[in-house]
């Protein structure tokens, strides 16, 4: 099975009510857009309730920016696969370089995220990604794989697994610093990503999708989209406006 686009936009702290605008302006321009693209915008957990209301009928689907590994308990201050779902998400980023970076989450703690939201019926999309000091010293496959190895779900139940799961590259050292890395380097790491899927999870494999994510722009999409085995982008700052977000989705036709 091909891997079907995605184009999904991580609003990080950021979205006051007003941000509604926005949305409303990307689910009425989506009617415009290739009907084979998939389109997700992950707001902050305040937003998913009424994004998803919004959102009910039209293309676009709404997405949360984490989620705690267990269904219920007492974990004050953090929301559960389950809930999410049950506020109309439909998908959730696990693993985004910020919460390994200021959150100190590990590989394991990252992939009991993957675990539950496959559990409650959510995409995960599991980022992984290399620092500067990391690529500086050739160890971006190492550092990739690593990450891959502790945080992706194993293959049980793999024939199942292309709607569950996503992956998505995202290069610290690239993401909202306006750098991206050459075609040829973000074609390597895809590359080596689409293996060691095929190693876990066999045939479904060519149904996951690898996002690219890191300063990708309208500038800049149609050069990184294109690249081999690069199946969508996770787009941070340029998600925030309707006219960049639906001009990055516009490559796909």
């Amino acid at each position: 099975m091909a891997a079907r686009p995605l184009i999904a936009g991580n609003w990080k702290m950021n979205g006051p009510k007003g941000a509604t605008a926005e949305l409303l302006n990307i689910i009425e321009g989506a009617g415009d857009l290739n009907p084979a693209t998939d389109l997700l915008v992950c707001p902050p957990a305040t937003l998913i309730a009424g994004f998803a209301a919004l959102a009910l009928g039209s293309r676009v689907a709404i997405g949360a920016q984490d989620c705690h590994a267990e269904a219920a308990g007492a974990f004050t201050g953090d929301l559960s696969a389950e809930m999410l779902k049950d506020a109309g998400a439909s998908a959730v980023i696990v693993g985004h370089s910020e919460r390994r970076r200021f959150h100190y989450e590990t590989d394991a703690e990252i992939r009991a995220k993957a675990l539950a939201a496959r559990r409650a019926g959510l995409l995960a999309v599991v980022c992984v990604g290399e620092t500067r000091a990391e690529r500086e010293a050739g160890r971006t496959i190492a550092v990739v794989g690593g990450q891959l190895a502790g945080s992706l779900p194993n293959g049980a139940g793999s024939e199942n697994i292309a709607p569950a799961i996503a992956v998505a590259y995202e290069p610290v050292w690239a993401i909202g610093a306006g750098l991206t890395p050459t075609a040829a380097d973000i074609a390597e790491v895809h590359g080596f990503i689409r293996r060691e899927l095929a190693k876990r999870y066999g045939g479904a494999a060519p149904g996951v999708r690898i996002l690219y994510g890191g300063s990708v722009k309208p500038g800049n999409a149609g050069e990184l989209l294109a690249v081999e085995n690069v199946d969508g982008a996770l787009v941070g700052g340029a998600s925030l406006k309707a006219a960049e977000f639906l001009a990055i989705a516009a490559v796909y036709g």
